[in-house]
């Protein structure tokens, strides 16, 4: 008996007690000696929560999300783990997002937490000074000055300008003839935030801007390559809304744009750069925002983990499994510059893994991760139907699925295979806290 007490405390001793904290196993009460911590616990991992599917139908919550928000705010309603919210919506400010989703959760959130799909424009610097013609709808003029862009055209400006290139709705056609206005400056990039509302207006005048080089005093002159430098955020086939069955999202208006410009061209449409979900670069961002939130709150412990919850495998899952494979690079390509650091100072012969040491400019500007792991959970609540689409036993059926990808990202079953299937985004946090040994006080 007294040999087992002697272990009991060996295990309560502040040796043992700095060891538990420094694994993030504090600020809970020892079941041995019943001493508390002063400390509250400190995550070593970081939530990305898709909204549409997940946490929300259209404007209706979801129920299971205010149960799941309840687990990560302590009783000052500070969130106890570091969360961003990564949407492909790009209708909207940031702020806009971040007062919207606090009044449906309950809890604080702020701009700093939500990654819309238009955020990692701001990165893309030495096109802020450009001219550059911006379609979606909604404050779309205030959202492209937001990210830092300071000369910008919308495609209702256009339109009015060149009233005569907009002939699809006869009702909208001029009644008398009329000449171009033509006062605007010549466009030098394209950006495209989301899904238009006149689909025919916008398809119409972006392949005139790309075929007239930015004039549309211009005529088109379809065998002038390269074409205007053209940006594309959200590549969302479909999302979920109220309705039972998923709607276009501007994925599909980017299909339309593609082959449009092919079919008049013969050329594949080109883009300088594809942004939110499935691409590292926003991933990256959102990460970002995770260690961000970790300085601000003064946690410790380096976040290492990170959990992407979503509803659309193309999507949430796609995106969160590739930048897990951009992770393990990363981590491939320090233990090799390591590697040859040693060898370097050994002078030893020993053949050495080729590093590539050019890396994309985001990286810089972000600095590296410090997470090592995006583990991807899939949800049954929004546009993955597991009665439908892929059943979770059944994981050979991935490889029959129809890829609603974007054209510029290749087909990998492994890809849009999660980690793991929960029904919904209450079960999510659930399960991970059971993973990561999570016990908030």
């Amino acid at each position: 008996m007294r040999g087992l007490l002697s272990f009991y405390r060996g295990l309560c001793s502040p040796s043992n007690r700095q060891a538990r904290r420094k694994a993030g196993i504090v600020g809970s009460r020892c079941g041995f000696c019943g001493t508390q911590s002063n400390s509250k616990p400190q995550p070593r991992f970081g939530l990305l929560f898709d909204i549409d599917g997940v946490l929300v139908r259209g404007r209706m919550p979801i129920p299971a999300a205010k149960k799941a928000f309840e687990k990560l705010v302590d009783s000052q309603g500070k969130f106890v783990v570091p969360v961003v919210f990564v949407t492909n919506a790009g209708n909207c400010l940031r702020q806009t997002k971040a007062d919207q989703l606090s009044h449906i959760l309950g809890v604080a959130i702020t701009q700093d937490q939500v990654v819309m799909s238009h955020s990692p424009l701001r990165m893309f610097t030495k096109f802020h000074d450009k001219c550059v013609l911006v379609s979606g709808q909604g404050p779309v003029l205030e959202i492209a000055k937001n990210v830092g862009f300071n000369n910008v055209v919308s495609v209702d400006m256009l339109r009015e300008s060149f009233p005569l290139m907009d002939m699809v709705d006869h009702n909208r056609r001029p009644k008398l003839p009329s000449n171009p206005v033509g006062n605007l400056p010549m466009v030098e990039a394209v950006i495209l935030f989301g899904e238009p509302i006149r689909w025919e207006t916008h398809l119409q005048l972006i392949i005139d801007i790309l075929l007239t080089k930015g004039n549309l005093s211009n005529v088109h002159q379809s065998q002038q390559m390269p074409h205007l430098p053209l940006l594309a955020c959200n590549m969302d086939l479909m999302w979920m809304a109220e309705a039972h069955s998923p709607r276009f999202g501007h994925g599909t208006f980017l299909v339309c744009l593609e082959n449009i410009y092919k079919k008049i061209t013969g050329k594949d449409l080109k883009y300088e750069a594809l942004m939110g979900k499935p691409s590292e670069l926003t991933y990256h961002f959102a990460e970002y925002l995770i260690r961000s939130q970790t300085m601000e709150r003064q946690w410790k412990l380096p976040v290492t983990s990170l959990y992407a919850i979503g509803d659309n495998l193309m999507t949430d899952i796609y995106g969160a499994n590739l930048y897990n494979r951009y992770l393990d690079e990363s981590v491939a390509r320090k233990n090799a510059k390591a590697v040859a650091k040693m060898v370097s100072a050994t002078g030893s012969t020993t053949a050495l893994p080729q590093v590539d040491e050019s890396h994309n400019h985001w990286e810089s500007e972000l600095a590296l991760p410090s997470a090592t792991s995006c583990k991807s959970v899939l949800v049954c609540t929004g546009v993955y139907n597991p009665n439908e689409e892929v059943p979770p036993d059944a994981s050979h059926c991935i490889k029959e699925t129809v890829f609603h990808g974007h054209r510029d990202f290749r087909f990998d079953p492994a890809l849009v295979e999660p980690d793991c299937i929960v029904h919904d985004v209450a079960d999510a946090v659930e399960r991970i806290f059971d993973l990561e040994k999570f016990v908030p006080q």
